[in-house]
């Protein structure tokens, strides 16, 4: 027979004590009642320590105490109860029933289809009487019929199948009913707990299956709801994230030290595979605000948590203000690409170092966004490389360098264009055509187009980079490592990369004139590059001396802002001009 433990667990998951009253299960009652012609039929639950009815014919009260009710022992067989007269029957003649002038009880259980006995399908009258066995199966069928009308309700969009907790929908009504019964706005604490980062999911699933998921997931709502308790409950709002409220008046600081504890204990079947739990607490005042704005920053809160490797974040407002600006700056560049007078291109050209004619330029995107004004490169560009905008955006930077490019042409002013690339973009399976019917379009040779990547994207899955960046190089484009130095390349990769030019990040380049190991450092990093047959250019040149170290060290070219600063296609156009009639031929 199941444990007492077990039964009550059953019940609590469907979620049913203490609901409102529902017209589907009143129909099931009133039809007991006439069936048996009698004043009195109930739906009820059998919980800890009281009788909760769900549906009441003739009664006024909610709940009664459970100690000596008969519908508690239905609950606890699991069978069918008769009695005749309580006050006949030595168990039944002193309690609450019998003493309120009840004589008649019948009780058919409800049962799970686990085999739990939740309650009974009841029938009671003032005066003695017998049941047929005809009147005791019908008894039976309508306890059947409210029973699939549990499982119906408890199935029906706001319990998860998995968890058996109530669902981010169920969390959000009953948010908003709490709200509707205060006197008051009311201050209090959700908390999410995030079982595991998606990378730590996928590894499992990958290695163990996705039944592994479900268990820990099923073990871990079996433990929230012991330590939530009867009075609170537990929440299943995402594949692998729980919610709950803390009591009132709880304070978060103190919490989020208790939480992590807790966190320590909470864990799956099998805690070898999934050991990083997270949880963020997000104060709101209940009662002005949205439940889904409380879902959002628990999440949020448990997000920087796991960002940071800590156990328990607790929610903080000048962070939400951050990720909120770059979800708004995504939305807005995703229209500034729908309307490109917000885009435009500038150039900054590099020298070579050996003659000091300009040799190329570098083709950098601008938005001027019409209320924020200009945004930088480095706050837009690594949010959108991470997202679908990645391949429109390097579209339309392409089209716009070649048609530029194509235009120098014309006026006649020959000199090789860089674009800067992404990861992204070196994983479209058709990218190296893209940029082939660009240049067709534009009838530009393909040696007068660079394309610039960095050592990350390159290392992001290096045998698709690989197999692309030999595509691109077979047209006869130029490629170069951008960011020298900062990503997480190896020379061996560095060897096998059809790359023509690298070039050294702007934070060896400055300062290497007074800083002798920076001076050291950027030395070798010339003379190893060109020796592997690279042409190098050093990035952020900024003085004088810097340049004048570069050259003595023999590095290729230079770009920084003593040369110039990014410009305008027509600034460009006039300094390359100036340039030309200045220095030497080549």
């Amino acid at each position: 027979m199941p444990t007492e433990a077990a039964r009550l667990d059953a019940l609590r998951q469907l979620d049913l004590l203490d609901t409102p009253p529902s017209e589907a299960f009143d129909r099931i009652t009133r039809m007991a009642a006439q069936l048996f012609r009698l004043p009195i039929a109930a739906i009820s639950l059998t919980d800890l320590d009281r009788q909760w009815f769900k549906s009441r014919v003739g009664v006024q009260h909610r709940s009664i105490p459970r100690e000596k009710a008969p519908c508690a022992a239905v609950a606890e067989t699991a069978d069918t109860l008769l009695i005749p007269d309580l006050l006949a029957d030595p168990c039944y003649r002193e309690s609450l029933l019998a003493r309120s002038g009840i004589r008649f009880y019948a009780g058919a259980p409800l049962v799970t289809r686990d085999g739990y006995g939740l309650g009974a399908m009841c029938v009671l009258g003032t005066e003695p009487r017998e049941a047929s066995e005809e009147e005791m199966r019908a008894l039976a069928d309508l306890a059947a019929m409210a029973m699939a009308q549990i499982e119906l309700q408890h199935a029906f969009g706001r319990i998860d199948p998995m968890s058996s907790l109530p669902n981010r929908l169920q969390f959000i009504e009953d948010l908003e009913d709490m709200a509707r019964d205060l006197p008051a706005p009311e201050r209090r604490l959700a908390v999410l707990i995030d079982l595991a980062g998606p990378e730590q999911i996928s590894q499992a699933v990958r290695v163990l299956g996705p039944g592994f998921i479900d268990g820990q997931v099923r073990e871990v709502a079996r433990q929230l709801r012991q330590v939530v308790g009867p009075q609170r409950k537990a929440y299943h709002v995402a594949a692998t994230q729980f919610v709950f409220l803390a009591r009132p008046g709880t304070e978060e600081a103190v919490y989020a030290g208790r939480l992590a504890g807790a966190l320590e204990r909470l864990r799956g079947g099998d805690a070898r595979f999934l050991a990083g739990a997270t949880a963020g607490i997000a104060p709101f005042m209940l009662g002005e605000a949205e439940p889904q704005d409380v879902l959002r920053t628990a999440h949020s809160a448990a997000q920087d948590a796991r960002q940071a490797v800590q156990r328990v974040g607790l929610f903080s407002s000048a962070q939400d203000a951050a990720h909120r600006r770059r979800f708004a700056l995504l939305d807005a560049f995703a229209e500034a690409l729908q309307q490109p007078e917000q885009l435009r291109l500038v150039f900054q050209p590099r020298i070579d170092l050996a003659s000091g004619r300009c040799c190329g330029a570098e083709a950098l995107l601008r938005w001027r966004h019409p209320t924020l004004g200009e945004v930088s490169p480095g706050e837009f560009m690594p949010l959108v490389e991470q997202t679908a905008m990645a391949r429109p955006a390097t579209d339309w930077v392409m089209q716009q360098a070649m048609g530029q490019l194509a235009a120098w042409r014309r006026a006649g002013l020959d000199l090789r264009l860089s674009v800067n690339v992404s990861a992204t973009n070196l994983a479209e399976p058709d990218f190296a055509t893209r940029v082939q019917e660009g240049l067709a379009r534009h009838a530009l040779e393909a040696d007068r187009l660079e394309l610039e990547l960095t050592e990350s994207a390159v290392m992001a899955d290096t045998g698709q980079a690989l197999a692309m960046l030999e595509a691109l190089a077979g047209m006869g484009l130029h490629l170069a490592i951008d960011d020298f130095g900062t990503g997480h390349s190896s020379l061996s990769y560095l060897q096998r990369l059809p790359v023509q030019v690298v070039k050294i990040d702007r934070s060896f380049v400055q300062g290497v004139a007074e800083d002798q190991r920076q001076h050291a450092l950027v030395s070798a990093m010339i003379a190893l590059l060109r020796g592997l047959g690279h042409r190098v250019v050093a990035e952020g040149v900024e003085t004088k001396a810097v340049l004048d170290l570069l050259v003595r060290q023999d590095c290729d070219e230079a770009q920084g802002y003593l040369i110039a600063r990014p410009m305008a296609p027509e600034a460009l156009d006039s300094w390359l001009r100036a340039r030309q009639e200045a220095a030497p031929a080549l």
